[in-house]
């Protein structure tokens, strides 16, 4: 039978090894918490709390800024010492609310639930609203959005996004094999608001013990099933998951929900289960901290608004100097230059290396070998696109559907010309995007 899988795609080196068989650590903070008040696509969040006043450990300390928002919430109990800007991973300064963190974790008394059977549609996505939860695997889209299509009796699948393709990260794994009833009893969430759906557990078979304990786990379930992806980068992608999965295709300009489906990854799906099932917000997400810089690599359960450097130190800090520092997977994350950042709610790596094996390149002339072409997931030409970038060529670039590019690094990552193709092709994609948003 042949593996589930999509056009394209690359097969790089994982390094999933460092951390993946390392039991999940909850870390608890140690110095200030400092919550960036935008942590999602759309408005950042309005502080609700002043200076001087305490808080409490799930106390919402910034609302929605607007309907494309999310709230914010304290992951410590403590003394707000500032709302001011300060710096965050991409290297902004973004507008905080600072708390002193009093180490005694004291909690507000959270809203009593409804059992699942007994809720509403509107009660369940208020309730997802209300807890702050953003798409958790990098987007940060908020999630009650997602759950809310125009069209819901439409839906015919709802994925489960547990691939994990991005090298190095294990976090989702970890959580998998740890916290197995969790997403299945969020899936159910999902399963009570699309009633016409199935859901889909998608994993990456290079995982099999995940596979045959959530198969264990959904073997009476009739609307739940488990299916096995090829390994492959990018498989997570939305667009290649849902084509893996479900055979339909979706483009830049269309939604997951216009092809039947709703797709989130482990870690949201599992913060729906603390919102639905508990009635708490949105507070705490694993972070996977591993490279062959760090001592100690491992998946760490951190607390919204922890410093990164706690996080190294939780590590057992660096066993060689890092020359490249990365905020995410090699691949689709981004290099920073300061471990004095917030995690925040999008937080899903830190990757720490020795050597910066892109740095050392020398891009040269394309050789029209076509290995980009074959690589690209979303079949496009890349060096024919990243030429029209570099020329600030834009009528070429969108005749050749260069918006249609998902930035997965594919096309870099095979380039024996060493050619920055998807760094081009994003830098004019960004381009247009601020235009359609202007125009």
């Amino acid at each position: 039978m042949a593996k589930l899988t999509f056009k394209g795609g690359i097969h790089p080196y994982d390094g999933k090894e460092l951390s993946k068989d390392k039991p999940i650590k909850a870390v608890l903070p140690k110095g200030d918490l400092v919550y960036p008040l935008s942590q999602h696509i759309g408005a950042p969040a309005k502080p609700i709390v002043e200076k001087g006043e305490h808080v409490l450990t799930g106390q919402k300390i910034a609302e929605a800024g607007g309907f494309v928002s999310a709230p914010v919430y304290a992951t410590v109990s403590g003394t707000v010492k500032a709302i001011e800007p300060r710096r965050v991973v991409t290297g902004d300064n973004v507008m905080s609310i600072v708390v002193e963190n009093d180490g005694r974790y004291e909690e507000v008394k959270y809203p009593k639930v409804k059992p699942l059977e007994e809720m509403t549609r509107d009660e369940i996505i208020e309730r997802v609203r209300e807890a702050g939860i953003v798409g958790m695997g990098g987007a940060g889209f908020p999630t009650f959005i997602k759950l809310s299509p125009k069209e819901p009796e439409k839906i015919d699948y709802v994925i489960a996004n547990c691939a994990e393709c991005e090298p190095y990260l294990t976090s989702d794994y970890r959580r998998m094999l740890e916290e197995p009833e969790k997403l299945v009893d969020g899936i159910k969430v999902y399963l009570k608001l699309f009633e016409n759906a199935r859901a889909i557990l998608a994993i990456e078979d290079n995982k099999p013990d995940c596979i045959e304990l959530l198969k264990n786990l959904t073997k009476d379930e009739t609307r739940i099933s488990v299916k096995a992806l090829k390994t492959k980068y990018p498989q997570g992608a939305e667009r290649q998951i849902i084509y893996a999965v479900t055979g339909r295709s979706i483009n830049s300009s269309m939604l997951p929900a216009d092809a039947g489906c709703v797709v989130n990854n482990v870690d949201t799906i599992v913060a729906v289960y603390h919102a639905v099932y508990e009635g708490k917000p949105l507070m705490n997400r694993i972070v996977t901290v591993t490279g062959d810089a760090v001592a100690d690599p491992r998946n760490f359960i951190v607390r919204i608004g922890t410093n990164y450097h706690e996080l190294i130190e939780e590590a057992g800090g660096f066993k060689q100097e890092p020359v490249k520092i990365i905020s995410g997977g090699p691949m689709m994350g981004f290099g920073i230059f300061n471990l004095d950042v917030p995690t925040t709610k999008t937080a899903s790596a830190l990757l720490c290396l020795t050597q910066d094996d892109v740095s050392r390149m020398e891009p040269s002339a394309c050789i029209n070998c076509g290995r980009c072409v074959e690589a690209c997931p979303s079949r496009l030409v890349p060096s024919m696109l990243a030429d029209y970038a570099e020329y600030y060529e834009e009528e070429e670039f969108l005749s050749h559907d260069g918006m249609e590019c998902c930035e997965c690094g594919c096309c870099s990552f095979v380039c024996p010309a060493k050619r920055s193709l998807t760094q081009s092709i994003k830098s004019m994609r960004k381009m247009q995007l601020a235009k359609k948003k202007k125009g």
